[in-house]
């Protein structure tokens, strides 16, 4: 099969909204789909979206099999220009471990670089992004508010894109500024 990656279509916004959706929904359960459906529509609608880094993976036919977006972001009102959140990332179920999350996070990180961003900040499972250079970001002085609910520390974790970025990059994670998330 092949694999192709590129950023999403003016065609495929609402497309590619609804694969997030379906994934999260076989993944998880209905009110997480929607949930993460509608936080896609909602950083597009938002000064911190960043077309060139909402990306996919298509197949030879054109089929959206994975996505993910990178988006800027703010630790308590601060580094909006320096710093990326990783969210959402959503491979098409029945292609789920063969390394499509692993190839579209690294190619987005790589352009995000090449971009000039600072650092990434992702929530989730430890075990599928320390593999990709995610640290827990607590011992660099970045941690989730308590409205964010983690279910522990090792959850919120960062990644340097540029060396020595975390040495000023602090502060507290919140997503109050998104309505999906509230």
């Amino acid at each position: 099969m092949e694999r192709i990656i590129r950023t999403v279509k003016a065609d495929e916004l609402e497309k590619s909204a609804l694969f997030v959706k379906k994934v999260f929904t076989e993944s998880e359960d209905e009110e997480s789909g929607t949930l993460v459906g509608n936080l896609v529509r909602e950083i597009r609608s938002k000064k911190y979206y960043l077309p060139e880094l909402d990306l996919v993976m298509v197949n030879e036919n054109d089929e959206i099999i994975g996505y993910v977006m990178f988006s800027r972001f703010h630790l308590d009102g601060k580094y909006e220009d320096e710093l990326l959140l990783l969210s959402p990332v959503a491979v098409k179920t029945e292609l789920q471990r063969q390394h499509i999350s692993k190839e579209l996070i690294e190619f987005g990180l790589q352009k995000a670089q090449n971009l000039g961003y600072s650092a990434c900040l992702v929530e989730g499972n430890p075990q599928n992004y320390n593999a990709r250079g995610f640290k827990t970001s607590a011992p660099y002085g970045i941690f989730a508010h308590e409205s964010v609910g983690l279910p522990a520390p090792e959850c919120l974790m960062v990644q340097e894109l540029k060396e020595g970025a975390l040495a000023h990059i602090k502060g507290g994670v919140e997503y109050t500024f998104y309505e999906a998330l509230r």
